[in-house]
């Protein structure tokens, strides 16, 4: 047919009937009077659902368009020609049409490999799947992803790429008959011909997926029955699914869970972005967006759109506007892309209680809590809490850490702490946030309580489950004592620091001990109690006889503490501040000075019977003789130290006896290899490397391996470069990068000849 306006040729009947009608301007009402055929029936074949109406019927239709000679004719002929296409099959030109990739698409390199590995797999291949779920929570580019890929592939997949949105976030997600529906019409399928039976419906399908090789694509999946039966069967064909959801009851298909970008990836992408504005960003400033962006490629969109829409901005100024978190989510807004609306369609899906839980979880300070926490904080049952939590991991509202424990981006802790606010009155928000600081103080308090003399053992079964738990939950009780002294909680912060005394020696390289005993001491003067304002200045006397800190405070401290405790008449604290501050002038180098500490310190100590500090007394003296130069008399002094730790009957407590015994036994082996009596020495360096072997105290570990290795020299330096690289693998454990590096250079030199 020819058009009455264009000489180009019409190629389908639908589009012969609509061009025919508008050049009348008639409305489908108007049409349908006037051919006497239903306004339903012409809007099926203008839209190309019903591809071949019954000449009768046409010729009724060219009447009421006067359509006349070769016009007439050539309508005709398309109608006829639908008529004679396959039963089942019909022309469907733009049905699910793979939507375009983004033109600056950046990074994902792996999993496009994986896609591609997936999809290119070979039929029948065993153990593998014709459908894969690429997973993940909001922002984190899943269609974007998909689409690339899909893109790149698509002229391996002749029978075509298919791509549906499933609207799974939306206030009416598909059905999925609906989406086999629109499948099928992409696939060719008459509207007539798509079976109403669903099984029926998904049995044709499969049946041409087998004979072809076709992509289809699901996107924004809200369940699995939504895709269940969209999974083809045997042949070429493949399923790709995204969906926020983790879709974990889909049987035998491969799967794919994304996480942030790693900040290479994002900074690149956002480079990409804003490479057309006329200015070149400055990498530090375009860094600094990146951090605080998290890797999350539609925070990264925005941001980068909102630059290239503003090019009076700097990217400064708009890290200015994000630097405040009640903003921050506010400002990430671009056009019709806002970051809150992305977890807000991720946050309507969920049930009342697991919003109660991620509300609630927004309160914890650390990077990651655990289930007892979150119910401590929301007030549930941990058994209901445990549930919650996952379905905000199988929604992508949360990510699963290690250890059974949870995580929030960044943005998303932003998100569920405004809802927080908006949803929960000021007191219950600071009822919670109360419950938490008591919750994990007097558990502190509990754990420490192993650790110390004549502690109490509750709460947990073990010490290995109190030190674990009092490491692991760091990032919780450290900010809940500042909370607890700004709101005059001071009882409750001083019990808890107090436990904290002797469990210190366990983390030697934990670096906020200061801190702890310092708000310990504060916490001491509200009070006013003379004593404890001793025992926390003491205690802030040791952080600073630790290996990286500057000695020349320990003096200040403890001889404040020193004056306080005498003023107090607490002489175990008085006996404390001579012990440090015979440490500090022992590491100043003022030896007499030193060594009359430590005297009157062990004098206070005996005393009082203390024999755990006791202890500590005898291995300061031996320490202080050695650098004398009296050997004796530094063996002396740590034998006596050996036999309370060793003897079960000495009245030491057994867990700090277990701490105290190998640095004793080090520190023999050290005199006796001054002494030349190293292979007397050797045995017990070896015996106190191996009591610390899987120990927590990792930085005492490793100090003993590098005294390990002074001792092998010169006579076995293989085996003191042996015990130098493991040093420096435990100190790097521990984040100590300063003193790995001068072991691996000792080991090094030592190799090649270079040390004695």
């Amino acid at each position: 047919m020819i058009d009455r306006d264009s000489s180009e040729p019409i190629a389908t009947f639908a589009a012969a009937l609509r061009t025919a009608r508008h050049a009348l301007a008639l409305s489908l009402e108007e049409l349908a009077e006037a051919s006497g055929v239903s306004v339903r029936a012409l809007s099926d074949m203008e839209r190309g659902r019903a591809l071949g109406p019954q000449r009768r019927t046409v010729a009724q239709i060219a009447d009421a368009l006067k359509l006349d000679g070769a016009p007439r004719e050539a309508f005709l002929a398309l109608a006829k020609a639908g008529r004679t296409r396959s039963v089942h099959l019909a022309v469907a030109t733009g049905l699910c049409e793979l939507p375009g990739s983004v033109g600056d698409f950046t990074g994902r390199a792996a999993e496009l490999a994986w896609i591609t590995r997936v999809v290119c797999r070979q039929p029948g291949a065993p153990g593998q799947s014709g459908t894969a779920v690429i997973s993940g929570g909001a922002g984190l580019g899943k269609t974007s992803l998909v689409v690339r890929a899909a893109h790149s592939l698509r002229d391996t997949f002749a029978g075509g790429v298919h791509f549906v949105d499933a609207a799974g976030m939306g206030i009416r997600p598909l059905g999925s008959d609906e989406i086999l529906s629109r499948v099928l019409r992409a696939l060719g399928v008459r509207e007539q011909q798509i079976p109403q039976e669903p099984d029926e419906r998904a049995g044709l399908y499969r049946q041409l997926l087998r004979d072809r090789r076709v992509l289809v694509i699901v996107d924004d999946a809200a369940s699995e029955a939504q895709v269940r039966l969209l999974l083809p069967g045997a042949g070429a064909s493949q399923l790709l699914v995204t969906s926020r959801r983790l879709l974990a009851g889909l049987e035998g298909v491969q799967r794919l869970h994304l996480d942030p970008m790693p900040d290479v990836d994002a900074y690149d992408m956002l480079w990409r972005i804003v490479a057309e504005r006329g200015d070149a960003p400055r990498p530090q400033e375009l860094q600094a967006l990146v951090e605080m962006l998290g890797g999350l490629p539609l925070a990264l969109r925005i941001a980068g759109n909102r630059l290239v829409a503003q090019p009076h901005w700097t990217v400064a100024d708009l890290v200015g506007r994000l630097s405040s978190s009640e903003r921050r989510l506010d400002q990430l807004t671009a056009g019709d892309l806002k970051i809150a609306a992305a977890f807000a369609m991720s946050y309507e899906q969920l049930p009342e209680g697991a919003r109660d839980v991620f509300r609630a979880a927004s309160l914890a300070p650390g990077l990651d809590f655990s289930a007892l926490l979150t119910a401590v904080i929301a007030q549930t049952a941990l058994a209901d809490t445990e549930d919650q939590l996952d379905d905000l991991v199988d929604l992508g509202l949360l990510e699963a850490a290690a250890g059974g424990r949870y995580r929030f981006h960044d943005l998303v802790r932003l998100y569920a702490h405004q809802r927080l606010e908006r949803e929960n009155s000021a007191a219950e928000v600071a009822a919670a946030r109360r419950r938490m600081v008591t919750w994990l103080l007097t558990t502190l308090r509990t754990a420490g309580q192993w650790f110390e003399p004549r502690g109490e053992h509750a709460t947990f079964a073990s010490a290995e489950d109190a030190d674990a738990w009092i490491r692991l939950e760091a990032e919780h009780w450290f900010p809940a004592l500042g909370a607890a002294a700004l709101a005059g909680d001071h009882d409750l912060v001083v019990a808890a620091v107090a436990a904290l005394h002797w469990f210190s020696d366990r983390w030697l390289h934990w670096q906020q001990w200061r801190d702890v005993f310092q708000l310990g001491h504060d916490s001491a003067v509200y009070m006013g109690d003379l004593g404890l304002q001793a025992e926390f200045l003491n205690y802030v006397a040791w952080t600073f006889t630790l290996p990286w800190r500057d000695i020349r405070p320990a003096l200040d401290y403890a001889g404040k503490a020193l004056d306080l405790a005498r003023a107090a008449g607490d002489t175990l604290q008085e006996a404390w501040s001579l012990d440090y501050l015979a440490s500090a002038h022992y590491k100043l180098g003022d030896l007499p000075a030193a060594r009359t500490c430590a005297m009157a310190a062990a004098e206070l100590f005996d005393k009082l019977g203390d024999i755990d500090a006791s202890c500590q007394s005898w291995v300061s003296r031996g320490l202080i003789a050695r650098r004398l130069g009296d050997a004796e008399e530094a063996l002396t002094c740590y034998a006596h130290a050996r036999r309370l730790a060793e003897d079960s009957t000495s009245g030491m407590t057994p867990i700090i006896a277990e701490n105290t015994l190998p640095i004793v036994l080090s520190r023999i082996a050290q005199v006796l290899g001054d002494t030349g009596r190293t292979d007397e020495g050797l045995p017990l360096m070896l015996r106190a490397v191996d009591l610390l072997d899987g120990a927590h105290n990792r930085f005492q570990q490793a100090t003993i391996l590098w005294m390990l290795a002074d001792l092998y020299l010169p006579d076995e330096p293989e085996q003191a470069c042996q015990a130098l690289l493991r040093a420096a693998e435990v100190f790097e454990s521990i984040g100590e990068n300063e003193r790995t590096a001068e072991c691996r250079q000792k080991a090094t030199a030592i190799s090649a000849g270079g040390a004695s």
